[in-house]
């Protein structure tokens, strides 16, 4: 698996989804949309600020989370799609 380092949170992505007409036919760009939502599976430590205070990541493994539509880096690892994203760009911890 990957560890982040400092503020930086792993999210898995949802699977791309294609949307298609009922006769088959697949709508240009519908699997491009990005998204807006993910299950954390790692959490970095956090970062130490210059006066030696720790930051702490309000986040567990398997939170559904909001973030921020255009940020982070995507990644596919071992066949899976992942977002490396920092901590201050997730808005929300969505409860099922």
């Amino acid at each position: 698996m990957i560890k982040p380092l400092e503020d930086k949170v792993i999210l898995e992505l949802p699977v791309k989804e294609e949307k298609t007409t009922q006769f088959g036919l697949i709508i240009a760009g519908s699997a491009d949309e990005k998204p807006q939502e993910g299950i954390v599976v790692a959490v970095g430590p956090g970062v130490t600020f210059g006066n030696g205070e720790k930051m702490t990541i309000d986040l567990n493994i398997g939170d559904k989370v909001m973030f921020s539509k255009y940020q982070g880096s995507e990644i596919t690892h071992e066949g899976k799609d992942y977002l490396i994203i920092a901590y201050r760009d997730i808005f929300a911890v969505l409860n099922d």
